[in-house]
């Protein structure tokens, strides 16, 4: 009977939650502040973490020491601290500037986190690549932005892609403690519509924004998932 009654007080609430408008208008409000660091912290990451890849993976040369040394010390102390400690470090330390917008720092600080890891993930797809196929190229006299862009480089991203999805995954999944910090993402907005309240109250908000996790990251999968199956229609295997 209690099970009944804490069933039908949970399904009261969330008919609450989603017929008031003051509580849907704040967690779409944070829904989308969620979205936008993350949509922008991944171009960033991607972007820097190709950039450090490719200098990674360079031919030694005495041009390219300091930047290779400079890459690898920035993805092993990046890689080597936690998450929540870097962005609290780029909101009270390096950004402790009065009036600079919270949503700018917050896309750097994921921005450069993830670029760590992007650069790994690049940097073992193309070094994936059997060397022989570099071999071959040069063997028949290509160049070697040639061997690069039209044979390194197509089937490097077919591993590439699985792993990268996975750290989109992370970096949406990550950017809920930003409300550590104060900004009003969709774990803010939960938190805020449940407060003062009882429990059934403040589970369902939370329950809610499990679901707008859930089915960003479904889709998010869904689209990796259809792209990695374009990119090996060639293949012998295909996975759905």
């Amino acid at each position: 009977m209690n099970s009944i009654l804490i069933m039908g007080e949970f399904m009261n609430k969330v008919v609450e939650l989603f017929t008031t408008p003051q509580y849907i208008e704040s967690m779409l409000h944070g829904f989308l502040l969620t979205i936008q660091i993350s949509y922008f912290a991944i171009l960033l990451g991607i972007l820097l973490g190709t950039i450090i890849a490719l200098v990674d993976i360079a031919k030694p040369s005495k041009w390219l020491a300091i930047p290779k040394f400079i890459c690898r010390a920035y993805t092993t102390i990046i890689r080597g601290t936690p998450m929540a400690l870097q962005l609290f470090i780029m909101f009270f330390v390096i950004f402790a500037v009065k009036g600079f917008p919270s949503i700018i720092i917050a896309i750097i600080a994921f921005g450069l986190n993830s670029a760590a890891y992007v650069s790994e993930v690049i940097r073992g797809g193309i070094l994936s690549v059997d060397k022989g196929q570099t071999e071959a190229g040069e063997a028949l006299g290509l160049s070697g932005r040639t061997i690069f862009f039209k044979i390194v480089a197509p089937q490097a991203v077919k591993n590439i892609i699985p792993a990268l999805g996975n750290e989109i995954i992370t970096v949406i999944k990550e950017t809920a403690i930003v409300s550590m910090v104060g900004m009003y993402d969709l774990n803010m907005a939960a938190k805020d519509i449940g407060s003062g309240q009882n429990m059934a109250s403040y589970i369902v908000p939370m329950f809610v924004a499990a679901l707008f996790y859930l089915a960003t990251i479904y889709l998010i999968t869904f689209i990796v998932r259809r792209i990695e199956k374009s990119l090996r229609k060639s293949d012998s295997r295909t996975g759905d």
